[in-house]
């Protein structure tokens, strides 16, 4: 079974709030907090995004390239290897945001010796790529990338936090922590006969 995993707010923990917020403060800008829960830079603070495209420039990368792996997310995908599941991570991350999106996702995996096979960077409809690639799961904590995923019939499984966390009944699976992730994705596995 090929199991698609996200990177940002699924398989780590990006303090966006707090990177964003240190650097307005040193900079002297005026951005005040909107969304301080929201899973997007652009949303956390009322700026723009040519506002966010400096702040990543000047050091914000840091804030992805930093940020702590959310515990058991290393065990559950060398789990699901050691198990035969082929682990593809798939990530929205832009080359206008990171240049090189696949080396610094690389360089953040294998920094925090997480297993996996493959990455593909750059992918914003990922319910459709899972769909056309034969990706059975889809583990994201994007409501809107798993409910295209459920929509098509691939397999979702939400990665909950404060940002989704009201609409986390609309995916028929998730979990709040790793353990509770690894758990939905094995009884996908178990209980699905097309696999």
């Amino acid at each position: 079974m090929k199991i698609a995993v996200d990177i940002d707010d699924t398989l780590n923990i990006v303090d966006r709030l707090g990177r964003a917020g240190a650097y307005i403060e040193k900079k002297g800008l005026p951005f005040r907090v909107k969304e301080p829960d929201s899973n997007f830079f652009v949303k956390v603070y009322d700026w723009k995004l040519e506002d966010v495209l400096a702040f990543m420039r000047d050091g914000g990368i840091t804030a992805f390239t930093d940020a702590p792996a959310r515990k058991g997310a290393k065990e559950a995908l060398a789990g699901w290897r050691e198990a035969g599941h082929e682990v593809i991570i798939l990530t929205a991350r832009l080359k206008d945001w990171f240049v090189n999106p696949v080396n610094v996702s690389r360089d953040w995996l294998e920094k925090r010796k997480i297993p996996y096979d493959s990455i593909v960077a750059e992918i914003a409809d990922k319910g459709t790529y899972c769909k056309e690639h034969g990706i059975s799961v889809l583990v994201d904590d994007n409501l809107e990338n798993c409910l295209s995923a459920q929509n098509l019939g691939v397999y979702a499984v939400l990665a909950v936090g404060k940002h989704n966390i009201s609409r986390a009944r609309e995916i028929n699976f998730g979990g709040s922590n790793w353990k509770q992730i690894d758990e939905a994705v094995r009884f996908i596995a178990a209980s699905s006969l097309s696999f």
